[in-house]
């Protein structure tokens, strides 16, 4: 169909192949190229440098106290018998207030004598509050509904730095009967919100600071030379330097900055931590953690079963009847059964397999937890385990 006003043109065969073939060529290009923006790139455990390690002066300090708790319903300690210590506290805290207590046979239930635990935040001014934990000392059953009086609250050098007071929060209760009691959770332990207000600082200068050392909460080289990198990318060659595998120094004065500006910019930058090659054992619960760099060398394994199970039914033997001689005994019987499993074969793990291969070699021999630690310690002990091991 022609339209009107137009003239057809037809292009002449040389012209239309060299056209064809331009458009195949640019086709082939595109697809080449696509798996470059459709296949997934591999995964780094990238991780932000605040992260992975703490900046040196920017820490908790831990306080503590020992307080009365007052108001519990007959779970306190025994003033009389047990507890001396909450006695002569409750007398010495009556006499402060002006009460005469010691001609007198105190003998209450609602009084327990506490430890009080708290962390003092870094840069913490005053009246500014902290939540604060609550341990009974004594043989009290229950915190619950008591209130905590005022307790002050020492840092490692014996000065006071905060002091605490409040109603006590528990997780759990009990409850008792005549013959049955029941408790849920830890009663004796509970928390205050916010219940500790700070009375004095902890000196610290940040803004006179000249460097800033990074301590690595796991030390590594390589880590501590990957944050080095990334804050002299970011900053300027020369600002930082790795000391040893747990410490990086900044230097601040070299550029003039605000420490808390160039600490905010520091702990924000991506780097990628590394890990030896490291296997945890837990005895106790067998659990096994496998770092990712765990490799392994070409080995055998055989994992047998054996069971011996000894079985004692004794039987008793009775005379014959209207017999004057006979005695009754008791005749020992014994089995033993013996089973081990055949089925059981040599599996080879090839030399530097993966995390993943040598889960699932060890998967493959059938092993629970309990046996599979005793491989490990083997393969270990064999020298073809390039980790190291440790046992908790």
């Amino acid at each position: 169909m022609r339209v009107p006003g137009q003239t057809s043109r037809i292009l002449p065969p040389a012209r239309l192949l060299r056209s064809c073939r331009g458009i195949v060529t640019s086709l082939m290009i595109a697809l080449l190229a696509l798996p470059a923006f459709i296949w997934p790139m591999p995964a780094f455990a990238v991780s932000r440098i605040k992260d992975v390690a703490n900046f040196e002066g920017v820490r908790d300090n831990q306080l503590v106290g020992y307080g009365l708790v007052v108001g519990l319903n007959g779970t306190g300690d025994d003033t009389k018998k047990k507890a001396v210590f909450t006695r002569e506290s409750l007398i010495g805290m009556l006499d402060r207030l002006g009460v005469n207590a010691r001609s007198t046979d105190l003998e209450t239930k609602n009084v327990a004598a506490v430890m009080v635990t708290a962390n003092l935040p870094p840069f913490a001014r005053q009246g500014s509050g902290v939540d604060v934990t609550v341990s009974s000392l004594g043989d009290a059953t229950s915190l619950q509904g008591g209130t905590l009086l005022v307790t002050p609250m020492l840092g490692a050098d014996g000065e006071i730095y905060a002091v605490a007071q409040g109603q006590i929060t528990t997780g759990g209760f009990s409850a008792q009967g005549q013959a049955e009691s029941v408790v849920k959770g830890v009663p004796t332990s509970g928390r205050i919100s916010n219940g500790g207000i700070v009375e004095r600082e902890v000196p610290f200068d940040m803004a006179a600071l000249k460097s800033v050392r990074i301590a690595l909460r796991n030390p590594d080289f390589t880590t501590a030379r990957r944050i080095a990198d990334a804050i002299n990318g970011m900053i300027g060659p020369g600002t930082a330097a790795a000391t040893d595998s747990g410490t990086v120094e900044v230097n601040v004065a070299q550029h003039g900055a605000d420490p808390a500006t160039l600490i905010t910019n520091i702990e924000q930058l991506p780097i990628e931590p590394d890990s030896p090659a490291r296997v945890v054992v837990d005895e106790t619960t067998g659990v096994i953690v496998i770092g990712d760099n765990v490799r392994i060398s070409k080995v055998a394994i055989a994992q047998g079963n054996l069971t011996i199970r000894v079985t004692e039914t004794p039987q008793v033997s009775q005379p014959s009847p209207f017999s004057s001689t006979g005695v009754t005994t008791v005749v020992p019987r014994t089995n033993i059964d013996v089973q081990q499993d055949a089925n059981r074969k040599l599996d080879v793990l090839q030399p530097g397999v993966s995390l993943e291969e040598l889960v699932a070699g060890l998967n493959s021999l059938g092993v629970g937890p309990r046996d599979m630690i005793s491989i490990l310690q083997s393969i270990h002990t064999a020298g073809a385990l390039q980790a190291d091991i440790v046992v908790q």
